[in-house]
């Protein structure tokens, strides 16, 4: 029986090979012909991609030059964009200053203006003073010795009429007494 199970093991073990053996040649022609149509494949996408390839390469050596061409002007337009902009912060520096002054000078006319309207008002105080001084100056001198005269003149005036007879004292006489008084 040893004998009969040692040609059954065989038997099974040399199945079990050729299983195997099948199963290798089935994965084998399996990735042959995938392999083959990848290859018909990279084939068909190499024959079509190519001539793409080669329009961007030829389109990239066509662009290279204006793309440089490109770059220099926004190189250069940096440039002119820095120095006009270091340009209007020198002229705002410039405008502030100026502001600056110029707050400067009307605080200063201002202030001056000021002054001179204190002292143009003291110059007429005083003027007015002066006026009024004047005025009751020139009443003292000059309206009393004329109220005075005045006086003198209608007393003799009165007493002329008296001597001479003439009038009588009258109302009007006793308002014009009353006016010189």
């Amino acid at each position: 029986m040893d004998d009969n199970l040692l040609r059954i093991f065989i038997a099974v073990t040399s199945i079990a090979v050729l299983i195997q053996a099948g199963i290798l040649v089935g994965l084998f022609v399996a990735v042959k012909k995938t392999t083959s149509k990848f290859e018909a494949m990279a084939e068909e996408v190499k024959g079509k991609a190519m001539p793409l390839i080669q329009t961007v390469q030829g389109s990239v050596v066509e662009l290279r030059p204006k793309i440089e061409a490109i770059t220099a002007k926004v190189q250069e337009i940096a440039g002119k964009v820095e120095e006009i902009s270091a340009n209007v912060s020198e002229m705002s520096t410039t405008v502030k200053n100026q502001v600056h002054n110029i707050d400067n000078t009307v605080t200063e006319t201002i202030d001056r203006a000021r002054l001179q309207v204190i002292r143009a008002d003291e110059l007429l105080s005083r003027t007015i003073d002066k006026v009024e001084t004047t005025t009751e100056a020139v009443q003292r001198t000059v309206t009393s010795p004329l109220r005075q005269v005045n006086g003198i003149v209608a007393a003799l005036h009165t007493g002329f009429e008296v001597f001479l007879g003439q009038k009588k004292r009258s109302r009007n006489g006793a308002q014009r007494d009353e006016m010189f008084i």
